[in-house]
């Protein structure tokens, strides 16, 4: 897992026809901090996240992990940096295992995933981090709440030492929120 120390976003804009999505916004975090970005709808928090994550690229601006500059290009580099994002809209398959959606994607995996070493090491994160799911469960029967942990989990087993929440709360019950929170308090 990559170490991770500070993350800086520095002076990000971000235009889409018409509109200034984010207008030279800078924003710090330390390990260990949870921070939660407030505003109104079309503020530009998504996008600011969507950028770190490689969704989006800035117009103008810098990003910093660990006081080095660093370029996402795309997911796939912001996973390598070792930054996970939770998506308010969960991006799993509702018919297919908990273990099969974390394994989903791996890379260089091919025919010879096993997926009793995944559901191993799914149940021993889940234990770590209190974010207890069932490996061999159907995801599309698992409440909302265990669908958002087996995000959560996917994002730290392909190595996350920093993870991105976007909207978390949104579509949670409020017992499942505040089950959110004490976990992401362990986390930090």
């Amino acid at each position: 897992m990559p170490t991770f120390t500070s993350l800086t976003m520095r002076g990000i804009t971000k235009r889409f026809p018409g509109v200034v999505a984010n207008d030279n916004v800078s924003f710090d975090v330390q390990a260990g901090e949870i921070h939660a970005l407030l505003g109104e709808n079309g503020a530009g928090k998504s996008t600011l996240m969507k950028i770190l994550y490689g969704l989006y690229q800035p117009d103008e601006g810098e990003i910093l992990l660990n006081d080095q500059p660093v370029k996402i290009h795309s997911p796939n580099d912001s996973i390598s940096l070792g930054i996970g994002m939770i998506h308010q809209h969960f991006m799993l398959v509702d018919n297919l295992t908990v273990a099969e959606n974390v394994a989903l994607g791996l890379p260089g995996k091919g025919m010879s995933l096993d997926l009793a070493e995944v559901e191993q090491k799914i149940r021993v994160l889940g234990e770590r981090y209190r974010l207890n799911v069932e490996p061999t469960a159907i995801v599309g029967e698992l409440a909302v709440g265990q669908q958002q942990r087996v995000e959560i989990i996917k994002a730290l087993y392909r190595g996350a030492a920093l993870l991105v929440l976007d909207e978390p709360t949104a579509v949670l019950t409020p017992q499942e929120a505040d089950d959110l929170f004490v976990i992401l308090r362990q986390m930090a």
